[in-house]
């Protein structure tokens, strides 16, 4: 909640200094603005090659059809969350948000003193490939070594996120509603995202509903039921933004849904770092409005707005367990197959991390779901086995 408060305090001062400031003090921040974003442009390669080789590197071996049903069925949703969303998005958003308020457009009338290029070293593509021939490498092979490595560069870019990205947002945030209020966007821009939000989160609430009534009839469980074991875990993550950070609270509401014990332990932690329903719907629906907002760019058929939904359900395994894990996984999509310039990229952020805990509590919740099917497929057999 102190990032939500830091990032509101950073865009109210972006927006003062734009309106009030002289032109010195715009150029400055927008020079600070364009720093901060190379720094990011340069970790995301990093936070895919490292986060998704030691995700993949650490799933549970052993397990055959649990593991392979348990990634199949968080793939689906998410997948199935992302195409939804799109297709609300489609049509609910040209209503809220018209395309006049000119988001993400930078101005050539204000720009910072100096650009500083820092080039990442290797492209978006070409980490997540290597992180996947890492990954299942180090997995087939047994290599402690290498999973030391990737362990310990985790740890090295989470401190980077922790420590240096995420403190800095507010002044990157800043940076780009400066530059709207400076030249007259900023408050149609608001406006139009304040209903972006509300739509994200009634659409976080709507998946939720459809996952538990759709698994409540088809298992014989009370829907009501379901979706009340897993309200503890829901609000303890409205807190936390984090779902590795709930997951004790996530367990003991699945258990309490009757789950085997288990199928709760196995599922629930594995779920917790690839099953994104919620951080899905919120990246495609703002990715949506801010092409929408974008003059001449608008939002783009399904066709091509499928495969950024796929690369998403992959893109973000084992997102960091900070606030804002997922956005920042998902910031060289947005870059790469979405075209997106640093302007829109803050937006991104800004958006996203305004809604960070509901989206965390979606994904939490809906690892509830998988754990009750999993339960019915494997519930009986492990129970057997033990």
């Amino acid at each position: 909640m102190k990032i939500i408060l830091k990032l509101i305090i950073g865009m109210a001062a972006g927006i003062l200094i734009g309106l009030y400031s002289p032109d010195w003090t715009i150029r400055t921040l927008l020079t600070v603005y364009a720093v901060i974003g190379q720094l990011i442009k340069f970790t995301i390669p990093l936070i895919i090659l490292f986060y998704i080789t030691n995700g993949i590197a650490s799933l549970p071996s052993g397990s055959g059809k649990l593991l392979g049903r348990t990634v199949a069925f968080s793939y689906g949703s998410t997948l199935l969350a992302g195409t939804l969303a799109f297709l609300v998005a489609s049509v609910m958003l040209p209503m809220l948000a018209p395309q006049a308020a000119e988001a993400g457009q930078e101005t050539a009338m204000h720009v910072g003193y100096f650009s500083l290029e820092i080039p990442p070293l290797f492209g978006v593509i070409s980490g997540l490939v290597a992180a996947f021939i890492f990954g299942i490498g180090i997995s087939a092979n047994r290599s402690e070594t290498l999973r030391s490595f990737f362990n310990q560069g985790t740890t090295v870019i989470e401190g980077l996120l922790s420590k240096v990205i995420i403190p800095l947002l507010p002044l990157y945030i800043a940076g780009v509603f400066a530059a709207m209020a400076a030249d007259g966007s900023v408050f149609t821009t608001l406006h139009a995202f304040g209903k972006v939000l509300v739509l994200v989160v009634i659409m976080h609430w709507v998946w939720l509903s459809a996952l538990f009534i759709v698994t409540g009839i088809l298992n014989g469980r009370s829907p009501l039921e379901l979706i009340r074991n897993m309200l503890p875990a829901y609000f303890t993550a409205l807190g936390t933004m984090s779902s590795a950070a709930t997951i004790p609270v996530t367990l003991r509401s699945v258990k309490s849904a009757k789950v085997s014990e288990p199928i709760a332990n196995f599922v629930v932690p594995l779920c917790a770092n690839i099953h994104l329903s919620g951080s899905t719907i919120t990246l495609v629906t703002c990715a949506s409005a801010v092409m929408l907002m974008t003059p001449g760019v608008g939002i783009p058929s399904l066709a091509a707005m499928f495969p950024f939904i796929m690369m998403l359900g992959v893109i973000m395994i084992a997102a960091p367990g900070a606030p804002g894990g997922a956005v920042m996984s998902a910031i060289g999509l947005l870059t790469s197959m979405l075209g997106f310039n640093e302007a829109q990229v803050a937006l991104m952020i800004a958006l996203y991390l305004a809604q960070d805990s509901f989206g965390t509590a979606t994904n939490v919740t809906g690892d509830g779901v998988i754990a009750v099917w999993m339960d019915r497929f494997f519930g009986k057999q492990l129970a057997t086995a033990n």
